[in-house]
């Protein structure tokens, strides 16, 4: 049976180097942490009274910059890099937010959900 320590030290943050010839090598794309993820999802909605709207602004910049990471799993930017991240190569956002979304099994109907769809 896991203990609280076994589970807080384990390393359940997959990750998988990817291929950017855009930037001319590689990075790392990792997983989101529970926390990471909900923070995803909540930048992605606005919500007043009952009317749900999706915000889709910078959405491939932020949720690079929240799994592009290094070969131990820690991550190259923070959330002040989103404008910067977003500035790049859409097709470079576009390979690493296949990845991601494929890694955290964010698909169509994530967003569907999301939008309260």
């Amino acid at each position: 049976m896991l203990d609280k320590k076994t589970i807080l030290n384990a390393d359940d943050l997959p990750r998988e180097q990817v291929a950017v010839p855009q930037w001319g090598g590689d990075v790392f794309v990792r997983t989101l942490t529970g926390t990471e993820r909900d923070d995803f999802e909540q930048s992605c909605v606005s919500q007043k009274g009952k009317n749900r709207d999706m915000n889709l602004k910078n959405i491939r910049a932020k949720l690079c910059v929240l799994t592009v990471c290094d070969k131990s799993g820690k991550r190259l930017f923070d959330m002040r890099d989103v404008d910067a991240v977003g500035n790049k190569s859409a097709s470079a956002l576009d390979l690493i937010f296949a990845v991601a979304q494929r890694l955290n099994g964010l698909g169509n109907q994530d967003v569907d959900d999301l939008a309260g769809n």
